[in-house]
C-alpha cells in the first residue's frame, strides 16, 4: 500500500561549499504541485531542480544543471521510498566547487532522500464516491454508522421533500460491505448509486 506525507517537511545539507535545502509536500494534483513548486523555488538560488509523483504522472526539471543530475535522481528518492502524490525542490546555491555529473546526482538524489526519511508518513486509503437516498426516519441512524466507518467520509447533504442524498467518500476496500450495512439497517430503503451502477 502506497504511502504519502502527512505534512510538508525540510532538510538541507552542505555538500563541497553548495547548499542543498529541500522542501517536500504532499499533493493530490498537478496544480496542488505547481502551486507548491511557485511558493518553495527560491529567485535568489542558483538551481531550484524538482519532481513530482502522483500515481502514473510525474514530472521532474533540471532547472539548467546537466540533463539527468538533478530532477531524476530527485523522482528516484520518491519512487524508491514507495511515496506517491509528493512533491519535492532542492534547491542549490552553489559554493564555488564544481561536484561533477555524479556528485550532483548524490547531493540532489541524497539531499530530497533525506528530507523524505524524516518526514511523518500516511498511508493512501483508496475510496470510491457513492450517493445514498435515505428517508429522513434513516438519516440519523445512516449518518451515525458511516461516522463509525474509518475512512468513510460524508462530502456532502443535499435534502428535499422525502430526505436526503448523502455523498459518501468511503474506502474501496471494504465497500460491498458497507453497502450492505446501509441496505440492512434501513431494511432495503437506502438507495445506494455510484459511477460504476
Amino acid at each position: 500500500m502506497s504511502e504519502t506525507l502527512k505534512a510538508p517537511a525540510g532538510f538541507e545539507q552542505t555538500v563541497k561549499k553548495s547548499r542543498f535545502l529541500a522542501s517536500a509536500a504532499p499533493i493530490v494534483s498537478e496544480d496542488e504541485a505547481r502551486a507548491f513548486l511557485e511558493s518553495h523555488c527560491e529567485n535568489g538560488a542558483n538551481h531550484n531542480c524538482w519532481a513530482y509523483r502522483i500515481g502514473q504522472t510525474y514530472r521532474f526539471n533540471d532547472d539548467g544543471e546537466p540533463s539527468g543530475t538533478a530532477g531524476k535522481p530527485i523522482l528516484q528518492a520518491i519512487d524508491g521510498q514507495d511515496l506517491d502524490g509528493v512533491v519535492v525542490v532542492v534547491t542549490r546555491w552553489f559554493g564555488g566547487i564544481l561536484l561533477g555529473s555524479g556528485g550532483l546526482m548524490r547531493a540532489y538524489g541524497g539531499t530530497a532522500a533525506s528530507c523524505l526519511r524524516a518526514a511523518p508518513r500516511r498511508q493512501i486509503i483508496l475510496t470510491t464516491r457513492r450517493w445514498v437516498s435515505v428517508a429522513f426516519s434513516d438519516l440519523a441512524l445512516v449518518k451515525a454508522r458511516l461516522g463509525a466507518v474509518e475512512h468513510a467520509v460524508i462530502a456532502g447533504e443535499a435534502y428535499d421533500g422525502d430526505g436526503c442524498m448523502l455523498t459518501v467518500d468511503l474506502p474501496t476496500a471494504g465497500l460491498d460491505e458497507i453497502c450492505r450495512m446501509l441496505t440492512d439497517i434501513t431494511a432495503g430503503r437506502a438507495e445506494i448509486s455510484g459511477e460504476d451502477g
